[in-house]
């Protein structure tokens, strides 16, 4: 597959290092020649100094055989335009990248969709929404809902009030248990259990879950202590934080400190409802945090354009007693810092909208892929195609890759968690948890 990818920016860069994992056959396009000089030193991929917006230079590219096209530049201009062009060269699908929200409404995608443009990435919209999704369970480190919640995937770091320690999964989580671990992090290392595996303290545990289950998870983990978020503060007043914001109207009531006074004005108009205010100031500063009532607030979530701000003042919340904290953390080299620091949830753009972009490669009918930075593992919900392998015997017959792990189905609308006894069928949705770089041969198995 070649895919050309306008843009070597965060986005374009991690998109590139995904589908070079996979001998993909890559092309990258940017006007920055210093950036180029140096990626193509360190990668085994072409790339073109130019602009996208340019014919002759998509043709360079090699656009007309272009099985995807991506533009991911910081223009939204450009890469709708790039797009276009691509389009009519002859590319067989497009995905560009957005800034405003307005591209996101069903009938302004269709409008797109005849220009030439398949799909469309807002990064901050995409972060908005896994922000918003983590406060819905404050004593986890991280929470996916497969298939509008009919599945719940939960991280939980295991503290020693855990009632599940130093048991073989095979006795905590049988067939007709309500959840399943499908992996567990320890010690920067990411294990793919077995029924031998036991959990042990200061574990990170993922688990595979219906919502139903979700209080009886939270009881056995001992996280009954953890309050539920009613009160967020949000420092940052960026575009990530007014997506998160909107996503948390009449859910949460929100706080958003922002330090430049004009940038409030900007947003006292955006959020014109009781449950969003907004506040000028340093959201480092602790007696203002004090003033503004940290002390009853749940959830902190720090959304600057500054990573190490975000991390320290996730800190600094902890230790006025906020349990639930997030923290945007765009510079991937410190993200096992937070986790290490205790950082709660952590949000990188760049990965979510690369994954977001990668799922649109693949062969498999996937509905969608979660690439977790914290964890050398990645989930997929697979939709099962007609004669798939998996539907030719139960689970425990088809002789699985030991570091795969079918954690549940979608069947009919129903969650299902999958056993060495479930017969998988065409048209289920299947959750797959596998270590990264796995998923090209996880399709297989599925198609």
């Amino acid at each position: 597959m070649k895919t050309v990818i306008s843009g070597a920016n965060g986005i374009g860069l991690h998109l590139a290092t995904l589908l070079l994992k996979d001998k993909e056959d890559v092309v990258l396009v940017d006007e920055n020649e210093e950036k180029l000089n140096y990626l193509s030193g360190s990668f085994d991929l072409m790339t073109v100094n130019a602009s996208p917006t340019s014919i002759q230079v998509l043709k360079d590219a090699g656009v007309q055989s272009a099985d995807l096209f991506v533009g991911v530049n910081a223009d939204e201009n450009i890469n709708i335009t790039s797009c276009v062009l691509a389009h009519a060269l002859g590319a067989k699908k497009t995905i560009a990248r957005v800034d405003n929200p307005e591209y996101l409404n069903p009938h302004t995608k269709e409008l797109l969709l005849g220009a030439g443009i398949d799909d469309v990435v807002y990064p901050e919209y995409l972060a908005g929404l896994d922000i918003e999704s983590s406060l819905h369970t404050s004593w986890a480190r991280m929470r996916w809902d497969v298939y509008n919640g009919t599945l719940i995937l939960l991280g939980v770091k295991l503290r020693e009030l855990c009632r599940i320690l130093d048991k073989p999964l095979s006795e905590i989580c049988g067939p007709t248990d309500p959840f399943h671990i499908v992996a567990i992090k320890r010690n920067g290392e990411t294990i793919i259990p077995s029924g031998n595996d036991k959990l042990q303290l200061y574990d990170i545990a993922y688990f595979m879950t219906t919502k139903q289950q979700i209080p009886y998870i939270r009881e056995i983990v001992g996280k009954e202590t953890y309050p539920d978020v009613r009160n967020v503060i949000i420092i940052g007043g960026g575009k990530t934080s007014v997506r998160a914001a909107k996503a948390m109207q009449g859910k949460f009531k929100v706080k958003i400190i922002e330090s430049d006074e004009k940038r409030c004005e900007e947003l006292n108009e955006l959020f014109d409802d009781d449950s969003t205010m907004i506040i000028n100031g340093d959201g480092r500063d602790i007696n203002l945090l004090t003033d503004e009532g940290i002390a009853k607030t749940q959830a902190f979530v720090a959304l600057t354009s500054n990573s190490e701000t975000n991390i320290l003042a996730c800190l600094t919340a902890k230790r006025l007693g906020v349990r639930k904290t997030v923290a945007m953390v765009e510079n991937l080299d410190y993200v096992s810092m937070a986790e290490n620091m205790d950082i709660g949830t952590i949000i990188n753009k760049r990965t979510i909208t690369a994954s977001h972009i990668y799922q649109k490669t693949l062969k498999a009918d996937v509905k969608d892929v979660k690439f977790m930075m914290t964890v050398d593992a990645d989930v997929a919900e697979f939709v099962v195609a007609k004669n798939a392998r998996v539907t030719k015997a139960l689970v425990k017959d088809l002789k699985l890759p030991s570091d795969m792990n079918i954690g549940g189905l979608i069947r009919d609308g129903e969650g299902i968690l999958v056993s060495g006894n479930t017969q998988i069928l065409p048209g289920d949705r299947a959750v797959v948890f596998f270590h990264e770089t796995m998923i090209r041969k996880m399709e297989k198995y599925f198609t």
